[in-house]
């Protein structure tokens, strides 16, 4: 039974990493946000997961002028969805400190 588990594990992790290379990172963006200094417009055309390394107030500001905040906690991570068909935005740092976030954008295997 022990070697059966192992192996199973063994294939899980596996598994795992095959799926996770499937999923790799795709990014333009720059590390550190600083203070009301805003990003170019650029779109996501897939869904990422947005890790603060150092947290902080960022809005999210939508070429049509909708706009929504969000407050990032440093060591934590946010789920964002891919942005609508030809939908662009920008991201300003609102708050009076650099921002430092690591994006990993998921892309579906070909």
């Amino acid at each position: 039974m022990v070697r059966k588990t192992g192996l199973l594990v063994g294939l899980s992790v596996l598994a795992f990493v095959a799926g996770f290379a499937a999923a790799q990172t795709q990014t333009g963006r720059e590390p550190v946000v600083l203070p009301n200094n805003p990003l170019p417009l650029h779109r996501h055309e897939h869904p990422r997961v947005i890790i603060a390394l150092r947290g902080g107030s960022m809005k999210i500001l939508e070429e049509s002028g909708k706009s929504e905040t969000h407050e990032w906690r440093t060591g934590k991570a946010y789920w964002l969805d891919a942005n609508a068909a030809g939908a662009r935005h920008q991201d300003i740092n609102v708050g009076d400190a650099p921002i430092e976030v690591m994006v990993v954008e998921l892309q579906r295997e070909n």
